[in-house]
């Protein structure tokens, strides 16, 4: 499910006026276009059922982004920043985005990029400390960069026009070409998200396999970057000790030498919701159901996440073991 398969895409009537929004109505020529007032509001998907989810995957929304409120965050970066995309057309049973699957789990991509990064670019400019940016917490940038061609040219923009602050985003692909020739790897930290190969072809789909994100990690170290692995989300089954020992016997054996020093670790467990469970149980009747009633318990309204003491062992069980295969990995945080 890499490449994209759109049989629908909805458009703003102003993206002609931006060169990405001419581009991308030219590159998708051949498929029914559906003139919209407003990428936010599209009445015709608002009716959608849960069970027809996975069609939502086959439409692209292409608008221009008015929302640029930057959200302060501690913990890999210093804001959360509403970047060029939202949503994503791979299926990850668990994605946060999936609460608003009507509105968000979509591919919507934003044509008036000079626009987000010029605004970046000058918040970066007047702190006076460098910063760190995430600008891919609403979005896959490397499965954006298929429909759109801007990752490098995004990034370089901004590295170009500001002397400091970085550049970070997780993925889930091994789609890395585009970064391999960027200026100033320094300033940009790419986050893989790893999960044990079961997890991945269960739970994550249409996204890329372990050993494929494993060599991605090592092409990466390779060409001058120093990135960050996300075990995340991790996911609390009755084969979970047999799971995770497994993925990072596999990261220990597939992992570089270069790779393997000073890996810098983010942990996640993961977070369901009631809304998520209905989805699934209608649009994957037949996938793992991953709600627990004996694991779980609610916080807030329709929110799950895993009793303190489930988390806690299986929390020490993973820092023991990464600890074991990598001693001098870094932690940045576990939630």
């Amino acid at each position: 499910m890499l490449k994209p398969t759109f049989k629908k895409i909805y458009y703003e009537k102003d993206i002609v006026n931006y060169e990405l929004g001419k581009y991308l109505l030219d590159k998708y020529n051949n498929i029914p276009k559906i003139e919209i007032k407003s990428h936010n509001n599209i009445e015709e998907l608002r009716k959608y059922e849960n069970k027809d989810f996975g069609k939502l995957k086959h439409y692209l929304i292409i608008g221009t982004r008015k929302t640029h409120k930057y959200v302060e965050n501690h913990k890999i970066s210093d804001y959360l920043v509403p970047f060029s995309s939202s949503g994503c057309y791979a299926m990850c049973m668990y994605c946060y985005l999936v609460c608003n699957y009507n509105k968000c789990s979509y591919l919507r991509v934003f044509v008036n990029t000079k626009e987000i990064l010029d605004r970046l670019i000058k918040f970066s400019n007047e702190s006076d400390k460098e910063l760190v940016f995430e600008i891919g917490s609403n979005s896959d940038l490397l499965l954006e960069n298929l429909v759109t061609n801007t990752l490098k040219d995004n990034t370089e923009y901004f590295l170009k026009n500001t002397k400091k602050g970085k550049l970070t985003f997780p993925t889930k692909f091994n789609l890395i070409e585009p970064l391999l020739s960027i200026s100033d790897k320094k300033r940009v930290i790419p986050r893989m998200s790893l999960n044990p190969d079961n997890i991945i072809k269960k739970v994550e789909f249409g996204t890329s396999n372990l050993k494929e994100r494993l060599d991605a990690i090592n092409k990466l170290v390779e060409n001058g970057y120093k990135p960050y692995i996300l075990i995340a989300p991790v996911i609390i089954t009755d084969t979970f000790e047999n799971d995770y020992k497994a993925l990072i016997q596999e990261m220990k054996e597939k992992l570089s030498t270069k790779a393997q020093k000073k890996i810098t670790f983010e942990i996640i467990f993961m977070t369901y919701s009631y809304v998520h469970r209905k989805i699934n149980e209608e649009a994957f009747p037949k996938a793992i159901n991953l709600y627990s009633k004996e694991l779980m318990t609610s916080r807030g309204i329709g929110k799950y996440h895993y009793r303190n003491d489930v988390k806690d062992k299986c929390k020490s069980y993973i820092l023991n073991l990464l600890h074991k295969n990598f001693k001098d990995c870094i932690i940045k945080y576990v939630v």
